[in-house]
């Protein structure tokens, strides 16, 4: 073989080495962007959650509930969804952060009827945060629940609530959550 054959040989080989390490550095480099990015994305998240947080608890001081129970409520919100305005319970059709069944709307909606109010919900807004709270608000107000346990106990096993002993364990957890 003459020189110029093998220093084209010896150039070829660098510029291979060269190129293969440089396509390693780049696939160590996009892992690394991979990583992250899924940081960020797990960061984002979190913020998402603490502005969501942030807004139910707006949302509950913009709707004026009156029995001092804002905190029972966010408890209560807890429960049901783990504050979770998409969660839905396929076994009873409960919908959104406090679990509302196709019942409790046809019950609140009777409850507007006979007060004469225009105001009618139908079974989407029960995914809307806002809308839930309203709908536990005429509950409420209606059947005259004003303690903690009332409340609590009342949303869970219907009006007669506090005679349904099956209520007593969801009032030690929403309990739970006030004291936490």
């Amino acid at each position: 073989m003459k020189k110029k054959e093998i220093y084209n040989i010896i150039i070829v080989s660098m510029v291979m080495i060269l190129m293969l390490t440089m396509q390693l550095q780049s696939e160590k480099q996009i892992d690394t962007l991979k990583d992250l990015l899924l940081e960020k994305q797990s960061q984002t998240d979190s913020l998402k959650s603490i502005i969501d947080t942030l807004q139910w608890e707006t949302e509950i001081w913009d709707h004026n509930i009156t029995y001092n129970e804002t905190h029972l409520l966010s408890a209560i919100i807890h429960v049901e969804s783990s504050n979770n305005d998409s969660a839905y319970h396929k076994g009873e059709d409960a919908v959104g952060c406090l679990q509302i069944r196709q019942c409790m709307v046809d019950d609140v909606n009777r409850i507007l009827k006979r007060q004469k109010l225009d105001k009618k919900y139908n079974y989407d807004d029960r995914w809307f945060r806002y809308k839930s709270i309203e709908m536990f608000e005429v509950y409420c107000k209606h059947y005259g629940l004003i303690t903690a346990e009332e409340i609590a106990r009342c949303w869970n096993g219907g009006p007669r609530g506090m005679k349904n002993d099956m209520t007593a364990g969801y009032w030690e957890k929403v309990k739970n959550q006030l004291d936490s």
